[in-house]
């Protein structure tokens, strides 16, 4: 039976400090709320602890282990350019304002 890897995240001081600013200051709840939970990743709290229990509101697992993956890829650029719900929201935004043009008349 393989062992799952454990995501974690290693910061630098910078690293640290730009975490703690957006988390504390960032005007997008997400953004907070993502880099409090890669704060407490680095912190040695399992992401999985993080999820059920370390947020204002349980999340799925795999959501903040995206949320490590995108840091790990991008930094926080990762975690700010990907909004809840992402493509799927803004689509279906487009086609319903369409539609109440076209039953309109």
């Amino acid at each position: 039976m393989a062992m799952q890897r454990q995501r974690t995240v290693s910061l630098s001081w910078e690293q640290q400090r730009e975490l703690e600013r957006s988390r504390d200051h960032d005007a997008r709840p997400y953004v907070r709320e993502r880099c409090a939970a890669l704060l407490k990743i680095a912190e040695g709290t399992t992401a999985h602890a993080v999820a059920r229990h370390g947020l204002l509101k349980p999340r799925d697992p795999d959501t903040v282990y995206a949320w490590v993956a995108h840091y790990h890829a991008d930094g926080l650029a990762g975690l700010t350019g990907h909004r809840h719900g992402g493509y799927r929201r803004s689509h279906l935004r487009s086609r319903g304002a369409g539609r109440s043009r076209a039953g309109g008349g």
